[in-house]
């Protein structure tokens, strides 16, 4: 399992940092904390994109 920083999620998702620590804290994206910072799992980046693609083309 591989981890991502938050920078290198935001750089993935194309969002900034910020976007990434409100969904962090939000509970949208599960993170672990080692220190002062948060790893999230490079698997958890990718599910959370496609299911929001999918949410979005559903759309009319």
């Amino acid at each position: 399992m591989k981890f991502l920083t938050v920078a290198e999620v935001a750089s993935v998702m194309r969002v900034s940092k910020m976007t990434v620590y409100r969904l962090v804290h939000s509970g949208h994206l599960a993170a672990i904390r080692v220190g002062r910072s948060f790893r999230v799992p490079e698997q958890v980046v990718h599910e959370y994109l496609r299911e929001s693609f999918v949410e979005s083309s559903d759309r009319p």
